[in-house]
């Protein structure tokens, strides 16, 4: 993942060959003190040192010419476990405070500064950049080696998007609901459709949390935002490339006010990365539909379970009831036309320069 770097970077002219520090400049005898601009800047540390400059402004200098500049090598920042003064980067703790003595993990994470999406207005450029975050980051995740990395198979974490039948135990309480018998549905349509296809859907690693307080942005050039960190790797479990997509796209569409037109967004910037290949293609509709069903249905087992903490469940659920009946009745043939036209509608110009919805 990305490393933040606080780098100085001189550039000086070059007389009689003579080369001191980074240098760039004309070969005249007449001694020219350099005048790069910021664009020229972000362009050499580029291809010079495959550096992302993510923050540059001027120093003060004498006959060349230095920059401040926050780099990051490739990727997008995340935080970073601290050992204790043990040398562990977590730490069994047993404390009691009031119900007897629990053992906690305890661990030290650095702090990333940004904003979370859901403070910042969702432009389709933000989420075409999501979508594109979400597939380079799956792309690095799959080159990880780790001896360990069997453990992230989690067969038994409700979360996962595999584990779609296993709503079927909380579903008495949604007794009453009218969305219960649309979960039956969505469940019914995973088993049939989806599942016969898994063996076609590319393995990775998923983050598989990438909601709105997971993603950190700041202000752009553009007056718009950029993605600059990526949190809790909690969730992170082996999967599919195309779980991460739908995971992100029903994220996102809880943070827009047309919610139905996220997803051709997201696809977009996923697809600059890695196109979708058939079988994908034809579920993406019903695995967005499922981690909607995953989210009303154990959010709303967690609010009966601990009450105490509704008001931070409800604010991660929003308006995904909501957002649930309103993709079952348009029905896949609706949804898919506009997710999949969105996205074929993105030019090269609006990938750099963005689009307004």
């Amino acid at each position: 993942m990305q490393i933040n770097k606080i780098i100085s970077l001189n550039c000086c002219f070059v007389k009689h060959n003579l080369v001191s520090k980074f240098s760039c400049s004309n070969m005249s005898e007449k001694h020219l003190q350099p005048k790069f601009s910021q664009s020229q800047v972000v362009e050499l540390m580029k291809r010079l040192y495959r550096l992302t400059p993510l923050e540059i402004y001027s120093l003060p200098s004498y006959e060349d010419q230095n920059f401040h500049v926050a780099a990051s090598e490739g990727g997008y920042p995340t935080q970073t476990a601290l050992p204790t003064i043990f040398g562990q980067l977590m730490s069994l703790e047993e404390l009691d405070y009031g119900y007897g003595c629990q053992k906690y993990l305890v661990r030290l994470l650095t702090y990333l500064t940004g904003t979370m999406v859901c403070k910042v207005s969702v432009t389709s450029q933000l989420l075409y950049e999501t979508g594109k975050m979400a597939a380079q980051m799956d792309t690095i995740l799959q080159k990880l080696e780790h001896p360990y990395l069997s453990m992230l198979q989690r067969d038994n974490f409700i979360w996962h998007l595999s584990r779609i039948p296993m709503l079927e135990a909380y579903i008495n309480f949604f007794d009453g609901d009218p969305l219960q018998e649309v979960v039956k549905s969505v469940i019914h349509q995973f088993n049939t459709s989806v599942i016969p296809k898994l063996s076609y859907f590319r393995k990775c690693l998923n983050h598989s949390d990438l909601n709105q307080m997971n993603i950190l942005v700041q202000p752009n050039e553009s007056d718009g935002h950029r993605i600059s960190g990526i949190l809790d790797f909690c969730d992170m479990n082996s999967g599919c490339f195309i779980y991460e997509l739908a995971i992100t796209i029903m994220n996102m569409m809880l943070e827009h006010q047309n919610p139905i037109e996220v997803g051709g967004h997201v696809l977009a910037g996923w697809e600059s990365v890695l196109p979708l290949n058939k079988p994908e293609k034809d579920c993406l509709y019903v695995l967005v539909l499922s981690r909607l069903c995953q989210s009303v249905v154990l959010v709303n087992y967690e609010i009966i379970q601990n009450p105490e903490n509704k008001e931070y469940f409800m604010f991660t659920r929003k308006n995904d009831a909501q957002i649930l009946s309103q993709l079952w009745e348009l029905g896949s043939k609706h949804v898919e036309k506009i997710w999949f036209q969105t996205a074929a509608g993105w030019t090269e110009e609006d990938k750099h320069q963005g689009k307004v919805i």
